[in-house]
């Protein structure tokens, strides 16, 4: 602010130098002339500001797409990797590891999520509400290592052992508060009116919730829901502490399980140039991922209306 004001001042200072000795401007052109440099100068600094936002994300991208290309081919998406010091394989037992997990783990948060979304919504204007809100917040700005920390002592060490299963609990955990705290949103966007008209119909207040609140608004909760699918797939620290990965297809979830992340993080640290070739691969992967999620949830959108 103090460096837009200064370069304003010196504008003027300038402006007023260049006119003739004798030609005086008002304090009405001088308030203008003020306003315009600013509108000027706050423009470009947002035009600055924003480009240099999405020059970032094109240059992550770019060099993403640069590096990961040139290991795409049908080896990758249905064999397993090759044992230590051999080229080639791939990470089909990650992928389907990662759906495996995905699907578990929104079975469990999604109920759950949408019935605190509910509650919060339709019931939650009082201290519990208050409590159970600042709750889900505070779970979703935790660092989702300390989720993997808190199942894998909970689960891990004393009941599953390292397994799928535990993975999926530490995501559910992290997709939980998003889709409550999301949805709740969108069902507060229904007018009062429409819960009151149905109400005076004589429809018990459980069945307005489900056959016309939600319906109302239904694209929007699946948005909530679908950025929680798109956010638990990129998590690797709580897998690391609970899924553990594994180099061979498995599908029993009471064993450990691989992961894209997993899988990403094992062929980053590895010293085979091949491996990095594939952790640049399986990170284009998980980018198309969280990329198809987002452009469902804009599909979703696009002709939708929140009613009013």
């Amino acid at each position: 602010m103090e460096m837009q004001q200064d370069l304003t001042i010196n504008a003027l200072d300038a402006i007023s130098q260049a006119l003739p000795r004798g030609v005086l401007i008002d304090a009405e052109e001088v308030r203008f002339l003020r306003r315009t440099i600013t509108e000027r100068i706050s423009y470009m600094l947002l035009t600055t500001a924003t480009g240099l936002s999405v020059a970032i994300l094109f240059v992550i991208i770019a060099y993403i797409v640069g590096n990961g290309v040139g290991g795409l081919d049908l080896a990758f998406f249905v064999e397993t990797p090759k044992p230590y010091g051999e080229v080639g394989g791939g990470i089909a037992q990650a992928i389907l590891g990662t759906i495996e997990m995905l699907l578990v783990s929104s079975l469990i948060s999604v109920p759950f999520g949408l019935a605190t979304a509910i509650y919060l919504a339709e019931y939650g204007n009082n201290k519990l509400g208050e409590v159970i809100r600042f709750s889900l917040e505070l779970l979703a700005s935790l660092p989702s290592i300390v989720v993997g920390v808190f199942v894998w002592a909970l689960i891990v060490r004393s009941v599953t052992g390292f397994s799928g299963l535990a993975g999926s609990i530490a995501l559910a955990v992290i997709m939980t508060p998003i889709i409550a705290r999301s949805v709740e949103e969108i069902l507060r966007l229904v007018p009062r009116s429409l819960r009151e008209a149905a109400l005076a119909l004589g429809v018990p207040s459980w069945r307005v919730t489900m056959q016309v609140v939600i319906p109302a608004v239904l694209p929007g909760v699946l948005t909530g829901i679908v950025l929680s699918v798109a956010r638990a797939a990129g998590e690797t620290a709580p897998l690391l502490l609970t899924a553990l990965g594994n180099q061979f297809i498995n599908s029993d979830l009471g064993k450990p399980m691989a992961a894209i992340p997993l899988q990403i993080y094992n062929y980053a640290v590895s010293p085979y140039p091949d491996w990095h070739q594939k952790a640049w691969t399986a990170t284009l992967l998980l980018v198309f991922v969280v990329a198809v999620f987002s452009a469902a949830v804009r599909i979703i959108m696009r002709n939708f209306r929140y009613v009013r």
